[in-house]
């Protein structure tokens, strides 16, 4: 991946151009999520984190190749992964990765998961990245060196209507947040299209105008921190689900820009109590 910038960029944050951020945070997704390809459509054993959710050796594989990587590349930058915990917590730029999102889709064999790359100084996120090797798609971004969509500058529709849209969440029941399912059967109600192709792949059709809203009741900072770039980059509107612009709030809604407010009104109409 390339991008186009003219001479007169300097470097930003951390001494780091735009080409400097985007490319190896693209760079770091592809391998992350090739190492993963390996063992997609396999005969994998699944184990239960703590946490009630599925874990397999590829997710593993995947961020122990994705922090061999940093630690060649960026040995100075600390790293926080979703299987691995975290490593030299005190440094100044951290990459955040998750190595698999949407491990349920990929022990089951389904295409929508992804693999997600931040990088991180304090709690601005300076690139993040996104690969999707099973339908071989791969979107990244920079705040100031816009999204790109292999290869090509991509955008959220220009949709301005909710009952156009098309509406994404990951689950529909909502199971940790159940007293949010209400708002988004509200905003299911009146869209055009409601559909459950989620984790990061609903967020990858929301940056590239194939849907207008994607939404999480749950979202930890390695599933967060590479949407919020790509979204902001292509036009749109990333917040938690308090309309907070975060990827430390622990949920998250994206949407075009033009149904941002209205998207995030309907969601919130039926707990008037929780703001968005």
């Amino acid at each position: 991946m390339s991008i186009r910038r003219p001479d007169s960029i300097k470097p930003t944050a951390g001494g780091l151009t735009l080409d400097e951020r985007v490319a190896p945070a693209a760079e770091l997704a592809r391998i992350t999520g090739t190492v993963a390809l390996r063992h997609y459509r396999t005969n994998l054993t699944v184990e239960t984190k703590a946490d009630g959710s599925p874990v397999t050796v590829a997710d593993r594989a995947a961020e122990t190749a994705a922090r061999a990587w940093v630690q060649s590349r960026f040995p100075q930058d600390g790293v926080l992964g979703e299987e691995l915990g975290e490593e030299r917590p005190g440094a100044a730029r951290r990459w955040i990765i998750d190595p698999i999102d949407g491990t349920k889709a990929f022990v089951r064999g389904t295409p929508l998961w992804g693999s997600l790359v931040a990088l991180c100084e304090g709690e601005r996120v300076l690139a993040g990245a996104a690969y999707f090797p099973a339908v071989n798609e791969l979107v990244a971004a920079a705040p100031g060196a816009g999204c790109w969509w292999n290869g090509s500058r991509c955008h959220v529709s220009s949709v301005s209507s909710l009952a156009d849209a098309t509406v994404l969440t990951t689950d529909e029941r909502f199971p940790e947040n159940p007293e949010r399912a209400a708002g988004f059967r509200a905003l299911a109600r009146v869209a055009s299209v409601s559909r459950t192709w989620g984790d990061c792949f609903g967020y990858l059709l929301v940056a590239t105008g194939r849907a207008e809203v994607m939404c999480d009741g749950t979202m930890s900072v390695w599933d967060a921190a590479a949407l919020q770039p790509i979204i902001e980059e292509a036009g749109g509107v990333f917040t938690d689900w308090l309309g907070v612009p975060t990827v430390f709030g622990g949920s998250a809604v994206a949407t075009n820009r033009l149904l941002a407010d209205e998207a995030r009104a309907t969601l919130a109409q039926s707990n008037p109590s929780t703001p968005i």
